[in-house]
């Protein structure tokens, strides 16, 4: 409990209403350069699959800033513990993959989930809440989050491919990095004895249960 109350602070100053750039929806700017623009129909420019590059950046977009969201609450738990510097490195990698993919929502002009506040929310509390367990939760957190995420950048690989693998080559080498990326932060929470926290596979389970239904939920609404 008294562990729970001195979060208290950390959490009410890190949330608040997602805004541009860094950790939040980008604003409805217009695109720049030469950056695609979208159209009603189902072709975007140069005849990209509008809806399925929508459905891939909308989402995309969700799980970067949930990760993000995972990694603070860890960190304002763990922060200055011997593990602090493994999980900033780690959120380091996941704050250039949302710039990416924020730089993306401008380009594309693709809104963003309407889930945000809740991802803003949902994402603190669970990194916080495992890093309550001690490091190893924390690990076990990570191991079960990057999993399900580098599973899914997989399916949005075998996607594009079959659609048009010169097409979308941009967007199948930069999903391909960041899925590494992800399967990288999962070996590390393996290194750094996840299977050693408390009911490791029970909380994997749920912890996968509940990205899978924010994958969902992300690529529709």
């Amino acid at each position: 409990m008294a562990a729970a109350a001195a979060l208290a602070p950390a959490l009410r100053r890190s949330l608040g209403r997602p805004r541009g750039g860094f950790g939040g929806a980008p604003r409805p700017w217009p695109a720049v350069g030469g950056a695609p623009r979208p159209r009603s129909t189902g072709a975007g420019p140069d005849g990209i699959n509008k809806a399925v590059v929508d459905r891939i950046i909308r989402v995309d977009h969700a799980g970067e800033y949930g990760a993000n969201r995972i990694y603070a609450g860890q960190m304002a738990v763990l922060g200055r513990s011997a593990v602090g510097p493994v999980i900033q490195q780690m959120w380091n990698q996941e704050k250039d993959h949302l710039k990416k993919f924020n730089e993306l929502m401008i380009a594309y002009r693709v809104r963003p989930t309407v889930l945000l506040p809740f991802w803003n929310v949902a994402g603190f509390v669970l990194g916080a809440g495992s890093a309550l367990l001690g490091k190893k939760g924390a690990m076990a957190c990570t191991v079960a989050v990057e999993e399900s995420i580098s599973d899914h950048y997989n399916s949005q690989i075998r996607t594009l491919m079959e659609e048009d693998p010169e097409k979308y080559k941009e967007l199948l080498q930069m999903i391909k990095q960041f899925r590494d990326d992800e399967r990288e932060h999962h070996d590390i929470g393996l290194e750094h004895d996840a299977e050693g926290a408390p009911a490791y596979s029970v909380l994997k389970t749920v912890i996968q249960l509940g990205c899978k239904a924010a994958i969902f939920l992300s690529e529709r609404i």
